[in-house]
């Protein structure tokens, strides 16, 4: 029956047949040394403005160019159960949706706001963010935030991946989209769709 001694004692001993194994604490093995660095960016978030908070890409992205070796993944379970126990909420079991992308079948982007000094002078600058789904090399640009800046972030990310994928991913950028009306219908800025007016 592929059982151990040990097993089969355990059974005899205790009339149990069943045995779940719970782990008292998780391991990070890549992610360890650099929870405190990303406890600060969480608790940032928290604390911050929408506009000013940073997404888990980019929090994975910022970690990974001081030393951090691991995925992505890793980070956004940590945040869910750093935000799950924050809120005093406690969950037993983590439910979610695995995502799956093919080579070249799509890109997601996005904007984020972050804080650099440019000539002596700090400022909030957009930073827009090209990911490609299957394999997660992202593609950084710094720009402003207009229509212009959004293809011109395209045109350099689709120049460095050699290529363009099957579709697009976007979160109803304003640049992209003028409305949202109910369930999934939008209007699209007309700029960006001249002839069909579609996404």
């Amino acid at each position: 029956m592929g059982l151990s001694r040990n097993t089969v004692r355990k059974v005899l001993r205790s009339e149990e047949t069943a045995f779940e194994y719970e782990r008292a604490e998780q391991p990070h093995p890549k992610l360890g040394a650099f929870i405190p660095q990303l406890e600060v960016m969480l608790e940032a978030n928290a604390a911050g403005a929408r506009k000013d908070r940073l997404t888990l890409t980019r929090m994975a992205d910022l970690l990974s160019r001081e030393g951090y070796e691991g995925g992505y993944d890793a980070v956004r379970r940590y945040a869910g159960r750093w935000s799950s126990k924050r809120r005093g909420v406690n969950f037993p079991v983590e439910a979610f949706v695995p995502l799956s992308f093919a080579p070249g079948d799509a890109y997601q982007f996005d904007w984020s706001h972050d804080q650099v000094e440019i000539g002596g002078t700090p400022m909030t600058v957009k930073v827009a963010h090209l990911l490609l789904c299957h394999s997660r090399p992202l593609h950084p640009g710094l720009s402003a935030q207009t229509q212009e800046m959004v293809f011109d972030a395209h045109a350099r990310a689709f120049a460095s991946f050699g290529g363009v994928t099957a579709r697009g991913i976007y979160d109803n950028m304003k640049t992209a989209v003028d409305a949202v009306f109910a369930g999934k219908t939008r209007r699209f800025n007309r700029r960006r769709y001249p002839l069909s007016g579609k996404g």
